[in-house]
């Protein structure tokens, strides 16, 4: 369906919250950093402290009608480790000084930045660019989906509140209050920055926009556990990863590769975890609630139980099942259960061989997710390494819950963020989690060092001095 034209009231809406923004940059041009530092840290109390957290959290499930309870209040800590990673960094003035090469680095801010806001986490992304954004002295523009704007809009409010308390102008942080395609499309287009995290059609018209832009991949999150696995950590993490706000994250375990020989041990495992193994006739029930007949994602499981999931797909499961396990024994594009499902439903393999699992996880990432995302239950860094040297992702999990950890968690050294860049794999501009260095300008100031400048014959070895 074509998108309507953006409406003359639209555009001069979007205008004025662009001229407000530049405006309220302009108030804080001079803030030095301790002022900065102490507005990221007034802005994480604000927006993570467990009641209002919890509150907004749980008006967003009840807007949208997605997610849980429990794995929306979770996130919060997402916003604590984003605030934690930005205060031990520099962004004001100097930030860096390399002396052996003559270079200091001075922070500046990269501008106006336009945040589209999914509908799964319209409470966690406004305050985690926010502080970003506020280390770095940027403003931003947030742009909800429309099923849960007054979520967004509500946290953008708890954020404007705080700025004007500590004396900071508020507009630093403007939220659109009547979204439409229409008029985030416009302002991508008269933004500095764009932080694009939402559906494939979103993060294709921020690249298209002619804005610098930061978007996401999708997601196919490939775990391989082998006969040295602790299977217990590795069916309870799979659980957590899967069950984690219904599986509506892109980081969601989305195919277990297991090993022959804990096959059967692994997933009697999971099923004593709170996993449903669906029998092949509900599998083909699940297949066509999950993808339309053309295997296109229908959307219609995302972010709901395996009850409700169950349901639709016309059969039942007992009410303390958590997840859907299917079996499978092909990859392709034309065995659906191999790609990404965005919901509570793990398929799981069997390989015999480490070197045919390495085979499989290529087979998948062709299917769906290059870029993203995979993990390994092994103690075999050998192993580790070779998965590490083949696989066509940014990241990779070792004998952790992927949706817990990848995106940055206290137990690991990954920053913190809600936005995972997929490299070129993915159709992104950057393989990082997306986090301050990229909310920020950089200008670099070179001073004269001793000449460095090696012979030609330490430069070109042994071809020094041959026939050309």
């Amino acid at each position: 369906m074509p998108i309507r034209p953006i409406t003359p009231e639209e555009k001069a809406y979007a205008d004025e919250l662009l001229i407000k923004a530049r405006a309220a940059m302009k108030q804080i041009e001079n803030y030095d950093q301790a002022r900065v530092d102490r507005l990221c840290q007034a802005l994480g109390w604000a927006t993570a402290n467990e009641k209002t957290f919890t509150r907004i959290a749980q008006m967003g499930v009840d807007e949208s009608g997605l997610g849980d309870r429990e794995g929306r209040i979770a996130k919060r800590f997402k916003v604590m480790g984003i605030l934690r990673d930005v205060l031990r960094q520099k962004s004001v003035g100097v930030i860096e000084e390399i002396s052996e090469k003559g270079i200091v680095k001075y922070g500046k801010p990269a501008g106006v930045v336009a945040s589209i806001i999914p509908t799964t986490n319209p409470e966690l992304t406004p305050p985690g660019v926010g502080i970003f954004a506020m280390k770095c002295k940027d403003a931003v523009i947030f742009s909800p989906h429309p099923r849960s704007k007054k979520t967004t809009f509500e946290m953008v409010q708890v954020m404007r509140t705080v700025l004007q308390r500590e004396g900071a102008p508020p507009d630093l942080f403007q939220c659109i209050e009547k979204p439409s395609i229409p008029l985030s499309q416009y302002l991508m287009s008269i933004c500095d920055l764009i932080q694009a995290t939402g559906g494939r059609d979103m993060v294709k018209a921020a690249y298209s926009s002619g804005t610098p832009s930061y978007g996401v991949g999708a997601g196919n999150s490939t775990m391989v556990i082998d006969e040295t696995a602790d299977i217990e950590q590795a069916a309870r993490n799979t659980r957590i990863s899967k069950t984690s706000d219904f599986g509506s994250g892109c980081s969601a375990d989305g195919n277990l590769l297991v090993e022959a020989t804990i096959y059967d041990k692994f997933l009697a495992q999971l099923i004593k975890e709170g996993g449903h193994l669906a029998s092949p006739e509900e599998k083909q029930k699940l297949q066509a609630v999950l993808w339309d007949a053309e295997g296109h994602r229908t959307g219609d499981t995302v972010a709901i139980s395996a009850q409700r999931i169950a349901a639709r797909a016309g059969f039942e499961i007992p009410a303390d099942r958590a997840f859907i396990i299917v079996k499978e024994d092909h990859i392709g594009r034309d065995y659906l259960f191999s790609s990404e499902k965005l919901c509570v439903v793990v398929s799981i393999f069997k390989y015999s061989g480490f070197e045919n699992a390495l085979e499989m996880v290529r087979q998948i990432f062709e299917v769906g997710g290059k870029g993203h995302s995979c993990g390994i239950y092994s103690f075999d860094d050998a192993r580790i390494h070779q998965l590490a040297l083949m696989a066509p992702v940014s990241r990779i999990m070792v004998r952790q819950p992927q949706s817990k950890a990848n995106a940055g968690a206290f137990n690991n050294g990954m920053p913190m963020t809600s936005s995972l860049g997929c490299g070129t794999w993915g159709g992104n501009i950057t393989s990082e989690n997306i986090h301050l260095k990229h909310y920020m300008n950089v200008t670099w100031v070179s001073r004269p060092i001793p000449e460095d400048r090696p012979s030609e014959q330490e430069l070109f070895g042994e071809f020094y001095g041959s026939e050309v």
